[in-house]
């Protein structure tokens, strides 16, 4: 009997939804949706929990039981096929005696790379990948960009005015964008590894960069700031809640330095660190070489938030997979501080993927082509 597409890719469909529900929380981990199906019943339905742990499939095999065997197991990303912390998700699939396994996205994971499909066709399961392959790599982006590029997935995010400026000099944030745009980013900010902004935003906006969405709050990303002399004073909102949600401030001692100057930033160091910020030493000017380090802490995905001059360098290195902007029907005028992009503006190498309404800004997403 052939396998039924339309009702694979309905199954696929709803097991990618459920891998979209962890974004953000599954640590150094992809976020990955598991289907059971016996009979056309689902009898196991799991998402990566929280952490990373346990994984998707042996969630929705704990929740099936008996009723596992000769389903039907439907994955948005290869089960694993290593023993790590856990064993692999493969051999407790066929241990369950799934009788068929079908995968949206290969891992590139150099312990995984087509051991795990390998693994469960040698015990005689049906194995097919490729089920909606393109959904499931937009749902696993951030991960499948730290497996390949080791670094990773850089959204920019900004709200730019009617006529195309981000702020106005001296003047600290401005109310951009409405109410209903600003609840999309607190959502885009819980999906999110790490949020990014450069000292001159940290200063003049004194931004917390959490989640504030209603029992959402432990969602807040790590928020990381570019600031080479360690400027952040202990008033900052960042450096005031380090102890709550972590902060990262990306410090380099410039050379030449005599010793007052070089005693005055150890002395503002030693007052991060005992309000618990960290201090990354990495020269802030080498996005990719910071990109790196993120990603070997686990680290998938990045929201860089502000400001110009960060957006711009960002920009620059062609470091930016993904520019989310919100244009608002604000006029700043005079002083204002240009944007680095537009929607009429966008650099080489990126295509518009959605424009829509949201209250009474337009939203643009532009992604870098593959």
């Amino acid at each position: 009997m052939k396998p039924d597409r339309d009702f694979d890719r309905k199954f696929m469909a709803e097991a990618i939804q459920l891998g979209l529900t962890h974004l953000g929380l599954t640590g150094s981990n992809p976020s990955v949706g598991c289907l059971l199906v016996n009979e056309g019943v689902v009898v196991g339905r799991a998402v990566t929990a929280m952490g990373g742990r346990p994984h998707a499939e042996t969630q929705a095999l704990a929740q099936a039981g008996a009723r596992a065997r000769g389903a039907t197991a439907y994955v948005s990303l290869e089960p694993c096929s290593h023993f790590g912390k856990t064993p692999p998700c493969a051999k407790a699939l066929i241990d369950a005696g799934v009788a068929r396994v079908v995968v949206s996205v290969m891992d590139p994971d150099d312990r995984v790379a087509g051991r795990g499909l390998a693994m469960l066709a040698e015990a005689g399961i049906a194995v097919e990948s490729g089920v909606m392959e393109e959904e499931g790599k937009r749902s696993l982006i951030a991960y499948l960009t730290r497996q390949t590029k080791r670094r990773p997935y850089v959204t920019l995010k900004l709200a730019i005015s009617a006529d195309r400026k981000i702020g106005r000099l001296g003047e600290g944030q401005i109310a951009i964008s409405g109410p209903e745009a600003r609840l999309e980013v607190q959502r885009l900010r819980a999906e999110t590894d790490a949020i990014l902004v450069g000292i001159g935003t940290a200063l003049a906006d004194d931004p917390l960069l959490t989640v504030r969405l209603p029992g959402e709050e432990d969602r807040s990303p790590l928020r990381i700031v570019l600031d080479p002399q360690l400027s952040l004073p202990p008033s900052n909102k960042l450096v005031a809640t380090a102890g709550e949600v972590p902060v990262i401030a990306v410090a380099t001692e410039p050379p030449g330095f005599d010793d007052q100057k070089d005693e005055a930033f150890l002395a503002r160091r030693a007052t991060l660190d005992e309000a618990g910020v960290e201090i990354l030493q990495c020269d802030p000017q080498r996005l990719d070489i910071l990109l790196s380090a993120l990603a070997s802490r686990g680290i998938s995905s990045l929201l860089v938030e502000g400001g110009a001059k960060t957006a711009s360098r960002f920009l620059e290195a062609g470091l930016v997979d993904r520019i989310i902007l919100y244009k608002g029907q604000l006029v700043i005028g005079e002083r204002g501080i240009d944007a680095p992009v537009s929607e009429g503006e966008i650099p080489e190498g990126f295509t518009l993927r959605d424009q829509r309404q949201v209250g009474a800004d337009q939203r643009y997403e532009f992604e870098r082509d593959i």
